[in-house]
């Protein structure tokens, strides 16, 4: 049971909050609603550099790293499709350094033409060594593009290329942090040593007075529905042939969604999964069968990946027809309450020991606040799931005419 307390500033800044008298450390967590769906398909990676700009300095503090490790702290962040998540983690008694460093960059960045180009240089250089020099770095993007038509999930948190990333004026920048990073835009997290009441007087200190913003509307086209299956292949400096076959499914929230998460542990998550006994134990085509689903805050996709010992376009086909029949079991398998009951309790206890941490709390409540949610009762929406649902949403997510089917071949 995770203890919260909840309030909302005038401005629209929410804020969670949970005591933890286990640790003399606190955690300090901003989560913003904007993520790389609300950026133009023409300047793609903005999100992502955003990322990296909000450390380079707000309107009244130049150094942020310097100042949080002054105060014996680190900080982190995140950016994805749908969210950026800032996080700072230092000693309790110096828990207000990370309210006064976080409240000054929502408030305004420095927008520093210098800071610009070098976070530019940063990014365009990841861009090189996550997805041009890593074996399969590119996959995300061939795959993405394939399943998407219209939507901006169509291209990977890092942009579609680094063209992009260089053409981004400081105009940009402007435009997308005061349409996007706000308090009516954003959850505050804090768990710790720090009680509700000082957590409260701090937010309303620090953040109380930044104004309201108007938030850009999300604007862009609903993906269609996939009338057909779609094929693509790739190649790339990789040791082994990778196939991915994905489902479109529905987002976040859904249903189906809770059914796919669960769907995809029992196909693939440990050594007692249908994948791993009965595909990688008893076949020796494959050094790895995945499933898993994107996870996304609008309607995403359900990928079964796999790795070839060895390849060639007999293989290949064998693997695709071998994955493609265990799916059709699975979609008329009637799972015993046995295996729903360890499948769940497996995913609570994944999900109550990743919440140990202050840190982790905090950014899960931050999360949950976002969603609206009570992270007390998330496990309670699996536990509500049937083996008559798991086959309702394998039949409709598993069918053959919206299978995206991507075979990356060694070079």
């Amino acid at each position: 049971m995770v203890e919260t307390t909840r309030y909302e500033l005038e401005n629209g800044l929410r804020i969670v909050h949970n005591y933890d008298g286990n640790t003399a450390m606190a955690a300090v967590n901003v989560l913003y609603n904007v993520g790389a769906r609300d950026e133009s398909a023409e300047l793609t990676g903005l999100a992502h550099l955003f990322e990296h700009l909000m450390f380079g300095g707000s309107v009244n503090i130049p150094d942020f790293d310097g100042a949080i490790e002054r105060a014996g702290g680190k900080d982190n962040a995140w950016t994805s499709n749908d969210f950026t998540n800032f996080y700072d983690l230092l000693p309790s008694q110096n828990v207000e350094t990370a309210f006064w460093l976080e409240s000054d960059r929502m408030l305004s960045p420095s927008f520093s033409p210098q800071t610009l180009e070098v976070q530019k240089s940063v990014v365009t250089e990841e861009f090189k060594q996550q997805c041009l020099n890593r074996p399969y770095g590119d996959m995300g993007h061939h795959l993405r593009k394939l399943v998407y038509r219209k939507h901006p999930y169509a291209w990977p948190v890092i942009g579609k290329e680094p063209g992009h990333i260089a053409k981004v004026t400081e105009e940009d920048t402007r435009d997308f942090f005061f349409s996007h990073y706000a308090p009516n835009n954003a959850v505050l997290a804090v768990s710790g040593n720090i009680t509700a009441e000082a957590t409260l007087r701090m937010a309303e200190k620090w953040f109380g007075a930044i104004p309201r913003r108007e938030i850009a509307p999300r604007d862009y086209d609903c993906e269609p529905e996939q009338t057909e299956a779609r094929y693509a292949e790739a190649q790339g400096h990789v040791p082994q042939t990778h196939i991915t076959i994905a489902y479109p499914m529905e987002e976040y929230g859904t249903k189906q969604y809770y059914c796919a998460d669960l769907l995809t542990d029992l196909m693939a998550n440990g050594e007692s999964s249908i994948f791993y006994r009965e595909l990688l134990m008893e076949c020796d085509l494959f050094t790895s069968v995945d499933a898993s689903i994107m996870g996304s805050e609008e309607p995403g996709m359900l990928m079964l990946s796999m790795r070839l010992r060895e390849g060639g376009e007999a293989n290949e086909q064998r693997a695709i027809d071998i994955v493609e029949a265990k799916v059709r079991e699975i979609m008329d398998r009637d799972f015993s309450s046995t295996e729903l009951t360890r499948a769940i309790n497996k995913m609570e206890s994944a999900m109550t020991f990743s919440n140990v941490s202050y840190l982790a709390k905090a950014q899960a409540l931050a999360m949950a606040e976002m969603h609206g949610e009570d992270i007390n009762g998330m496990i309670s929406r699996y536990r509500e799931l049937t083996a008559a649902d798991l086959r309702r949403s394998a039949r409709e997510i598993f069918r053959p005419d919206r299978a995206n089917t991507l075979i990356y071949r060694p070079i």
